[in-house]
């Protein structure tokens, strides 16, 4: 073998191990949301403990949330749900894991499946207090939305967790195929 193939063998296969390297190094990043058995994720252990109390819809009505935007369905698929938002908690400025903005049950006829959360910050107000820097949970960062958007807001940042029901794209995806609004 030349000179020159060995080097471009030698490369070529070092440059694949550490491509293998950095795939396992950074999968178990992504393994808490993308397999299926996996144990929840800390931040959704902490809004299960959170709202446990609000399994019961007619607790968070009586916690000062109360339904906005109807069912929330996907553009191509998968929906949100029914948002009960707390008004005070979203005017307020604040990002608390034991305070979400909004709790999101699934409907089914008159009953509502508490299915997950929304924490949801506005944007000029949360930039303002906090350096430029955009909100993060447990790590999870929040995205933001820009006006114009579906829910006629001006712009806002917004992590949603889905504890109470599972999500087959990730705990913190915004849509989630498992949940409908069929049952409306």
């Amino acid at each position: 073998m030349t000179r020159m193939k060995q080097l471009v063998q030698i490369t070529t296969t070092t440059v694949l191990s550490l491509m293998a390297v950095c795939l396992v190094s950074v999968s178990p990043l992504f393994a808490q949301d993308s397999q299926p058995n996996a144990a929840p994720s800390k931040l959704v252990q902490d809004v299960r403990e959170a709202t446990q109390q609000f399994i019961d819809v007619n607790n968070a009505r009586h916690a000062g949330y109360l339904p906005a935007f109807g069912c929330v369905s996907g553009p191509d698929h998968g929906a949100m749900g029914v948002h009960y938002v707390n008004g005070g908690l979203v005017s307020d400025g604040k990002i608390e894991v034991a305070h979400p903005e909004a709790l999101i049950y699934e409907p089914v006829g008159n009953k509502r499946t508490l299915v997950g959360v929304e924490y949801i910050v506005d944007a000029a107000t949360w930039l303002q207090n906090n350096n430029n820097t955009p909100p993060s949970l447990d790590g999870q960062d929040f995205q933001f939305v820009a006006a114009p958007n579906r829910f006629n807001l001006a712009d806002f940042f917004e992590l949603h967790v889905w504890a109470w029901r599972d999500n087959p794209q990730g705990s913190f995806v915004d849509w989630n195929n498992n949940v409908s609004c069929e049952g409306e």
